[in-house]
């Protein structure tokens, strides 16, 4: 590591620590040349992931987009925003793991739609309705009645 003092190539790691949740480490380094201390910061090189949009655009995932659908869709529902925040983390975990450097935007709302559909049924239709883009009652009703058929045929729970 190059010292950014008097740039020097040699350093010496002084200290190691994680930082940033375990997404990062932060070492204390000191120049083996001018002997001033500096920090630096190793972390993993995400690979970056490329939304394809329903027009074949493409254009870099961006988390922000899916928060503001989720929170549209759950306004005024008791759903937190830490909730909102760990569905997004398992959708782009979920993304991330596939190692394909491309996905389309119809995938993103069926895997959001799959984690809404468990935590709050109107959020669900909300978000669904938008996503699928349903252009009249007959469809919304149709997925309703999927959406409800689907949770009558769950085994009732005991206590």
């Amino acid at each position: 590591m190059r010292c950014p003092y008097c740039g020097q190539p040699d350093s010496k790691v002084i200290d190691s620590r994680a930082s940033d949740e375990n997404n990062a480490i932060r070492r204390r380094r000191k120049c083996l040349e001018c002997q001033r201390r500096f920090t630096t910061y190793e972390r993993i090189e995400e690979t970056p992931l490329i939304v394809i949009k329903k027009d074949d655009r493409r254009e870099s995932f961006d988390r922000q987009k899916i928060r503001n659908g989720l929170l549209k869709a759950c306004e005024k529902r008791p759903v937190s925003i830490i909730t909102i925040e760990n569905l997004i983390d398992t959708v782009e975990r979920e993304l991330r793991n596939r190692m394909e450097p491309e996905v389309r935007s119809t995938e993103i709302g069926e895997l959001v739609m799959a984690e809404l559909k468990k935590l709050d049924g109107v959020a669900y239709v909300r978000f669904a309705s938008v996503h699928r883009e349903f252009k009249d009652v007959e469809t919304l009703m149709r997925e309703l009645q999927e959406f409800l058929d689907k949770r009558n045929d769950k085994p009732e729970e005991k206590n």
